[in-house]
């Protein structure tokens, strides 16, 4: 026996961790899992043992239930097998064992009583539910009984007594009045728990003709009345006073017995003048602490919860002046069953032990019995791994039919107790259901749990590794935990790294791979500091951190552990907190948390704002409130309110904000009413019906407000008919068969006064027939049943209280409930257009058959399979919707060469209708896709190996690949096009004959008969020669023909070596400068694709500030930067757009030092001023000769006088005065595209104007191989390539011909 203990022992962590396993089956942790694991039934929920139903409703006993496979259910009523399908007005719920009693339908509650049980039943098992006492509840009405008058003497006792019907369950017993008021009770007058109303003494006031007793049936919401008993008390004088006499309970002493968890209740009930007070204690001990109240005026001791330790004697004791009386309740304390081990699930592997063990308690001790799969297990079938021991059952070497559900029943004569718990024997090889590759983090030095969870039958051994072919892991440095977990408790940075997890069982291993990253911790390196601040100052806090490069860092400001007041004085940078303008409210503790993924920290620093230095300044402040609040002229709609302004404390009253409290529906919340400027001490206020107005006043200032004033005197306004209806009425069914009528209900002020109700009206529409009303009270929605499934109504809804109507509302349209579209589209056809288009058509449903709002179409369409392939795939469906009536849709991105099916089905706003029949069709064929790859290995002399891929996506029957190719020279200009056909069934061929140490571009695609697919492309070189044989030209030598390639086999016995070539990928080099003074010429090279647009970018060398961009016009590889400042150096690179990150390397360039110009201002000379005026004078005599030699008739040559003395300003200048030769401007080009003649002036600083040239000082050509003059002047010629010479002057003035450089193709 005690080795039967111990099996027993070292398997319950097993037990109690595959029990977990099994209810975690609810879970979908892992979703393979659960298809392939059986289970025997588990009752999920039932209904209660002693189940109350309301006659007048459908009756619905529950009974749902889980297992693999799904179980079946079937019931008993009375003990016998209950056959629901002979009793058409039972149905059980779809994949439930829910029973529905259609009650509604003409049954009757009362012929369906009885003791129903549930059981759910698959092939491991039943299990049963509790035995479900189904009872209608009754609510009898009073008996009719002529009630005599009580005549009672002043100060006698007296008990009115109730006696209400007997219901089920029993009544709610309550004493009103003929106003529906509640009687009112005290020491003297209170009822008892038996209804009857107690009176210790009556008094004259008592005397009346409406005591009522009401009894509420809370199952069917219906309360009884009894005839109103009639009360007259005559006075006798003197009153005799009376010692105390219990008149409930009777005698000295009485028993009760109260059963274990419910709530013990003991009542005493004293006649005598004065009224006696009611004191309890319990004989030989205490009342029970927190579990003990007082009720009805101490008259009613209430102990919750009570157990078997409450038992014993309690003594009430009624005393006054005159006396004392006691009374003696003996309470026995019993128990229906209840838990100490219920049975659990219990899942084993074959051939092992277990048990389950069933042990309850009460009072008296209750019997325990055990049934297998719902049969009492004497009668059971036999199970030899099976030992029954009283309340336990013992199993030994379990095997895979031992499977079954127990039911343990442990009762007493106060009631039973029954538990289902199964046996699952499953063999199960081990499954990890932590996910593969899962990535856990962690902080330095923080605990790492690195998760392993597992299934297995047996439980499987798990093992730890860390790296793929690590060694075990072993020590203290390492938790293992029995759910499979790791436990690293302090993680260091060499922790990171895989980890392998191994489960193994008897029947298989697995294992599974993780990864542990430990991250620095987030450190705050400079924290917030104490800071003392004078007020209307500035002051920041610093909150400097350091983190993991990995983890992002949010940084968060808080004001004594709130958020940071909304104040735009508070500005919060990337590492600081200021406070700007500091006030006495911004005093307290700030707090600077940096939080990331993965940890947090923080730190804290106080803020003292003190007072600035005493100024004899004004002191400005807030109002004082208003006083003597007065109101005058009262009218139903309107008063008048006037007050006295409180001191403005130096800053004047700006406005007045006058408020109101509605004391009758709202007491304590003030409401916005108007406001009015600060010169008026008066307003008229407009009023409501059927409000307690009382109003306050606020002033305003700059500074601020005032507190509010003292409130007025209130006034109530008379009651009136509603002014305005509900808004926002609506009417929507939520089922096929009803209506529901929704409005937004009148708020409190709004009703006008007392009695606020709403008239619902209703009637369909375009139907001739009359509204339908009903008033309604307290809500705001009204449902009509038994409707018509969708059809229009017309809907109002009117306000109304106890003095009349509100106005005649509007009506509004609504609609009964929709319910699910009853046709499917026909006559659905498809037309395709291409080889991804096709257009669907169908016939629109009528619409009588959409029952509800036609939203619109839905096209479900999906592939069946490829043509080209044959291989069927996972079926994807893919749904169009189509709104409105719209009776056609287009179907994109369907794939070539492949069949389809669709169907179509109308859609309203309860969902969807049934389907079309599946129509199939087919999609033509398609363009391919390009070649998966394309390889070029073996390169010889002459040959290169071309192998590729068939496309992913043939689209079609492939008839043939196109290989085109060329060759390129190192300028990037291409030779000719050769085109090969190859079929369609080859993979491989070798092209010969091609020219030696040349670089080839090849274009690869595949074709249908539809036409060309996208093409691929590579690049490769054939090897050089060695003896060095000068490379032939481009399209030299043998044209290409179809002997220059053979194709080869597909497979290789050895596999060849691939020699990738590396594409050419585009660059700018050789970035040089010319600088002047204030301008540089800038050129680059570029090797890359054709089209490119270039920028040049620039600054001061050495500083920090952004680069500025220029853009280059066209595709030109020369710029130049004008507006420089002089004897400045500058960094200078040159980018292409379009390409990310594609610039050149930086050049650096120092521009000339500003100069003084060598030329002298002639207009500013002495000289040239005298000679000048010496000119002037001799034109002067001159003309006087003329003048008086034309008076006399003479002539004079003046035109060879002038040829002989010309001016030196309109003289051409000389090659050696600064001439540019054949240099042209931009503006010359502009005006008539001539270069400028020898001898064209420059300005007379002899350097060419920022205005002068627009762009570039070389418009044609590749580059520039110029310098600069001292003066400016350009000296230089243009060039197509440079080589970089060490710089000793200005180049050479020959260069070849940019046209030719370019031309130039070796």
């Amino acid at each position: 026996m005690m080795k039967k203990k111990s099996i027993s022992a070292s398997k319950a962590s097993l037990v109690f961790f595959l029990c977990q396993m099994i209810s975690a089956l609810d879970v979908p942790l892992d979703s393979k899992l659960l298809e392939e694991l059986s289970q025997p039934p588990t009752i999920t929920q039932q209904s209660p043992k002693d189940y109350i139903v309301d006659p007048r409703e459908n009756i619905v006993i529950q009974c749902e239930a889980k297992g693999k496979p799904p179980p079946s259910f079937s019931w008993t009523r009375n003990g016998t097998h209950f056959d629901i399908d002979k009793d058409e007005l039972v149905t059980m719920k779809p994949n439930s064992g829910t029973l529905v009693i259609n009650i509604m339908n003409g049954g009757k509650a009362e012929a369906y009583e009885g003791v129903y049980q549930c059981t759910a039943r698959n092939e491991r098992g039943a299990a049963i539910s509790n035995n479900i006492v189904i009872r209608p509840s009754r609510s009898p009405l009073w008996t009719k009984e002529k009630l005599e008058p009580n005549q009672v003497r002043e100060g006698d006792s007296l008990v009115l007594h109730c006696r209400p019907p007997v219901g089920l369950p029993p009544p709610i017993i309550f004493w009103m009045d003929n106003a529906f008021q509640r009687l009112p009770q005290s020491e003297r007058v209170s009822q008892g728990l038996n209804g009857d109303l107690y009176f210790s003494n009556v008094q004259p006031e008592d005397t009346r003709e409406d005591y009522i007793c009401y009894a509420r049936f809370n199952h069917t919401q219906t309360i009884q009345q009894k005839q109103p008993i009639s009360v007259k008390v005559f006075s006798t004088k003197p009153v005799t006073e009376r010692p105390p006499i219990l008149l409930t309970p009777t005698g000295t002493t009485s028993n009760k017995v109260e059963l274990r968890g419910n709530v013990l209740l003991l009542e005493c009930i004293a006649a005598g003048l004065p009224t006696p007070v009611i004191r309890w204690i319990k004989e030989g001990g205490e009342l029970p602490a927190n579990r003990t109240f007082f009720e009805n005026f101490k008259k009613t001791l209430k102990i919750v919860d009570v157990s078997e330790a409450d038992s014993g004697n309690y003594k009430c004791i009624a005393r006054n002046i005159l006396g004392s009386t006691h009374h003696v309740i003996s309470v026995t304390v019993k128990a229906a069953p209840y838990w100490i081990t219920a049975p659990r699930n219990l899942v084993l592997s074959p051939g092992e032990d277990g048990s389950l063990i069933c042990r309850a308690n009460g009072n008296p001790k209750p019997s325990i019995s055990w049934l297998s799969n719902g049969v009492p297990i004497a009668i059971a079938p036999e199970d030899p791994s099976r030992k029954v021991d009283g309340d336990t059952i013992i199993f030994s070497a379990v095997q895979e039919r031992s499977s079954a559900v127990y039911q343990c029943n442990a009762s007493n004569e106060y009631g039973y107790l029954l538990a289902n718990a199964f046996v699952n024997v499953l063999a199960e090889p081990p499954r990890i259901l932590t996910p593969a590759n899962k990535l856990y983090q962690v902080i330095l030095d923080s605990p790492a749990l690195i998760d392993c969870a597992y299934f297995g039958s047996p439980k499987p051994e798990i093992e730890w590794f860390k790296g793929v072919k690590g060694s075990i892991l072993r020590g203290n440095e390492y938790v293992f935990h029995d759910n499979g977990t790791l436990e690293i408790p302090v993680a260091q940075k060499d922790s990171s790294g895989t980890y392998t997890c191994v489960a193994r069982n008897e029947l298989g291993k697995i294992q599974n791979e993780v990864q542990l990253e430990v991250k620095d911790p987030t450190l705050i390196i400079k924290q917030p500091e104490y800071k003392v601040i004078q007020r209307y100052g500035h002051v920041s806090f610093e909150c400097i951190i350091k983190h993991d490069s990995t983890l992002i860092p949010t940084v968060i400001w808080l004001k004594d552990n709130d958020e940071l007041p909304d104040d735009e004085r508070f500005l919060v940078g990337k590492d600081n907190l200021t406070i700007m303008n500091v006030t006495d409210k911004d005093d307290g503790t700030y707090t600077c948390i940096v939080n990331t993924t993965l940890d947090s920290v923080s730190a804290s620093a106080v803020l003292t704002v003190v007072a600035a230095p005493p100024t004899p300044a004004i002191i400005y402040a807030r109002p004082n409130p208003p006083f003597d609040l007065e109101l005058t002229g009262q009218l139903e709609r309107s008063i008048e309110l006037s007050w006295i302004p409180g001191d403005e404390n130096n800053s004047p009253i700006t406005s007045f904000v006058i408020e109101y409290e509605d004391g009758l529906h709202e007491p304590g919340v003030w409401h916005y009413q108007t406001e009015v400027p600060g010169s008026q001490t008066t307003v008229q206020l407009k009023l409501s019906p059927y409000v307690n107005y009382s109003f306050r006043v606020i002033a305003v200032n700059e500074i601020g407000r005032s507190q509010p004033s003292e409130p007025s005197e209130q006034y109530l306004t008379k009651s009136a008919n509603p002014d305005e209806n509900p808004s926002n009425v609506q009417g929507i069914g939520s089922e096929p068969d009803n209506l529901v009528i929704t409005w937004e209900s009148l708020k409190g002020f709004q009703s006008n006064g007392p009695g606020l109700q709403y008239k619902v009206s209703w009637r369909q529409k375009d139907v001739d027939d009359e509204w339908t009303s009903v008033v309604v009270a307290n809500v705001s929605k009204y449902i009509v049943s038994g409707t018509p499934t969708f059809v229009p109504y017309e809907i109002k809804v009117q306000a109304l209280n106890d003095l009349g109507y509100a106005p005649e509302p509007s009506e509004v349209i609504g609609h009964s409930g929709e319910d699910l579209p009853m046709v499917a589209p026909g006559n659905v056809q498809v037309h395709v257009i291409n080889s991804t288009l096709a257009k669907v058509h169908w016939d629109p449903v009528p619409l009588k058959s959409v029952r509800g709002h036609l939203q619109g179409y839905k096209v479900y369409y999906w592939k069946v399979q490829s043509l080209s392939r044959r291989s069927k795939r996972h079926i994807e469906k893919k749904i169009l919707t189509f709104r409105g009536n719209k009776t056609f849709g287009m179907l994109p991105g369907l794939e070539p060469y492949s069949s389809y099916k669709l169907n179509v089905r109308v859609v309203n706003g309860k969902g969807e209708g049934p389907a079309s029949p599946d129509k199939v069709f087919k999609t033509p064929e398609g363009v391919p896709s390009s070649p998966s790859f394309l390889k070029i290995t073996n390169p010889t002399l002459d040959s290169l190996t071309l192998e590729w891929g068939s496309p992913t996506h043939p689209n079609g029957i492939l008839i043939s690949y196109i290989l085109k190719f060329q060759p390129i020279n190192n300028t990037h200009e291409l030779g000719p096009l050769v085109e090969i056909r190859i079929p369609a069934n080859e993979s491989s061929l070798i092209l010969k004959n091609l020219n030696y140490s040349t670089r080839y571009k090849f274009y690869f695609n595949a074709q249908t008969s539809v036409g060309s697919g996208s093409q691929i492309t590579e690049e490769a070189v054939t090897i050089m020669d060695e003896a060095g044989i000068p490379r032939p030209a481009v399209g030299a030598g043998k044209g290409y023909s179809e002997t220059l390639f053979a194709t080869s086999p597909v497979m290789h016995t050895v596999r060849p070596t691939f020699y990738k070539v590396q594409p050419l990928y585009p660059r700018i080099r050789n970035v040089t400068t010319a600088a002047a003074e204030t301008y540089a010429n800038i050129s680059w090279e570029y090797e890359g694709p054709d089209h490119a647009n270039f920028y040049v970018e620039y600054g001061v060398a050495g500083s920090k500030e952004d680069w500025k961009k220029e853009i280059v016009n066209g595709s030109r590889s020369f710029f130049v930067l004008k507006g420089l400042t002089p004897g400045t150096a500058y960094k200078v690179r040159v980018g292409a757009e379009g390409l990310s990150g594609f610039r050149s390397s930086e050049d650096v360039f120092e521009t000339g030092p500003a100069m003084a110009s060598r030329q002298v201002d002639i207009a500013t000379q002495g000289w040239f001023i005298g000679l000048m005026c010496a000119v002037a004078l001799l034109i002067l005599i001159l003309l006087i000769v003329c003048f008086i030699r034309r008076n006399k008739g003479g002539k004079y040559p003046v035109k060879e006088k002038e040829d002989a003395h010309a001016d030196p300003e309109i003289q051409p200048m000389k090659e050696d005065d600064g001439t540019f030769g054949e240099y042209r401007s931009l503006e010359s080009d502009a005006e008539d595209h001539k270069p400028l003649k020898k001898g064209s002036r420059t300005p007379s600083d002899r350097t060419v104007k920022k205005e002068d040239s627009d762009d570039s000082l070389v418009d044609y050509g590749e580059g520039v191989n110029g310098q600069f003059n001292e003066d400016g002047s350009f000296i230089g010629q243009y060039s197509g390539k440079k080589e970089k010479e060490p710089a000793e002057g200005n180049e050479s003035s020959e260069a070849p011909s940019p046209v030719n450089a370019m031309n130039s193709f070796v």
